[in-house]
């Protein structure tokens, strides 16, 4: 149980498209080539955006070279901070006083002012003794994999991880076992597995707060009560958790009224919510001391940039003095929900992430570049990302778009469902 041990979700790889008979590095990319060329032509991936990522967004058309104005469904900037006017001056007045950078890694010439009390914010945020900062949400989780598991330790981790987790697993060797999908049961088992071969060994559970897929939640008060009965560590991958869950948008554990150190090792981004880049991970003052030697995606890799952690700063700053977004964001997803229903499609969402699933038998490119065109922003999801019969629109929830855009983003849905024939209607389940 060195490598992960379940091919599932984002743990996939070129492999999963190519005929294994395609050897040379010409072969692999001449077979993949018209999947790339499909998927760009239709709009599918790689369309360009030519302005900010707001409610409405501009995109550019390559045929015209002009650019349409559509109604933003694709963006994990879920509470509009992305355009706030005051976090984009402070990452100005960060860019003055201390430029766009400093040209080295946060241990040696890397860490400023700003760095240190985005750290505390961070810290405080989770309700842990401190944080550290890294250059991407993916350096985050591949850092405190690599960095904290030793040969004798062992993870375990729920089969729908991020590819980052799995690919932390990978570079560190790390002893790892996957359990099913919020399966208290399984996980249970897989505790019990471990205590009796391994009665003295570090264990540590990762789930994360918010899966990106389904939006549905991680059960964090049973999985913290199991950690406790078999004496593993928890770790939350809250991503999409953060700014969207609990009261004051501090994530998943505030979302269980779980109380400082619930989590032993948090970990997020700051492309969500915030909108920029980078990641985090908190915990005790020891543990994150250790990381920053070990974690070698922290250790080298240039720091964050100032403008960038200028803006998370005023970002937190926002949240806090305005909680009415968070709310806001809830009750758009709570109204949008209801007009889907209203159309019959099953929708369950717990959090800002809307799937539609679309039947096996369309291509979701199309289905995606149909909406595109009606003048609706949608992010398509097909395999190996997702099983064959699980491919979907996956709909990003802001709370700034107004109830106008919503009606027309259904209105649109409703047209392009029942052009390609999935809408509830024409499937006879509404």
């Amino acid at each position: 149980m060195t490598a992960p041990d379940l091919a599932h979700g984002e743990n996939f790889s070129l492999e999963h498209y190519l005929d294994p008979a395609a050897h040379t590095f010409e072969q692999r990319f001449a077979e993949f080539r018209p999947y790339v060329e499909h998927a760009r032509g239709s709009g599918f991936v790689l369309r360009e955006v030519a302005g900010p990522s707001g409610a409405l967004v501009p995109v550019r058309d390559p045929s015209t070279g002009g650019t349409d104005e559509l109604i933003m469904l694709g963006s994990n900037n879920y509470l509009g901070l992305g355009n706030e006017p005051r976090i984009a001056e402070a990452a100005i007045a960060a860019i003055r006083e201390y430029g766009v950078g400093h040209g080295g890694p946060p241990l040696l010439n890397g860490t400023t002012t700003l760095h240190r009390l985005l750290e505390e914010r961070l810290a405080e945020l989770k309700g842990s003794e401190a944080a550290m900062v890294f250059s991407s949400g993916y350096a985050a989780n591949v850092g405190w994999v690599t960095g904290l598991l030793r040969k004798g330790d062992v993870l375990l981790y729920d089969e729908q991880s991020h590819a980052s987790l799995y690919d932390g697993i990978q570079l560190g060797r790390v002893r790892s076992m996957a359990f099913a999908h919020n399966d208290l049961r399984h996980l249970r088992h897989r505790l019990m597995q471990i205590r009796w071969r391994n009665p003295g060994a570090n264990v540590v559970v990762a789930v994360e707060g918010v899966y990106s897929m389904d939006g549905d939640i991680a059960p964090l008060p049973e999985i913290r009560a199991l950690c406790d009965a078999f004496g593993a560590w928890l770790a939350v991958d809250d991503a999409h958790g953060t700014g969207v869950l609990g009261a004051r948008g501090h994530g998943t554990a505030e979302h269980f009224g779980l109380g400082p150190g619930a989590v032993e090792l948090s970990m997020g981004t700051f492309s969500k919510v915030f909108a920029g880049t980078g990641g985090f991970v908190t915990g005790s003052r020891d543990m994150v001391d250790t990381l920053r030697f070990f974690a070698r995606s922290y250790m080298f890799s240039a720091a964050l940039a100032p403008p960038v952690v200028a803006a998370v700063l005023a970002g937190i700053d926002f949240l806090a003095e305005h909680p009415e977004r968070v709310r806001q964001l809830h009750d758009n997803v709570a109204y949008f929900v209801r007009g889907l229903r209203a159309m019959g499609f099953a929708v369950d969402p717990q959090t800002a992430i809307i799937p539609i699933l679309v039947p096996q038998r369309l291509a979701v490119a199309d289905v995606v570049t149909a909406l595109h065109r009606e003048g609706v922003f949608v992010n398509g999801v097909e395999f190996p990302a997702v099983p064959r019969d699980q491919q979907r629109l996956r709909i990003s929830m802001m709370a700034t778009l107004t109830q106008d855009h919503l009606d027309r983003a259904l209105d649109r849905i409703d047209t392009v469902a029942r052009r390609f024939g999935f809408h509830p209607e024409q499937e006879g389940i509404a």
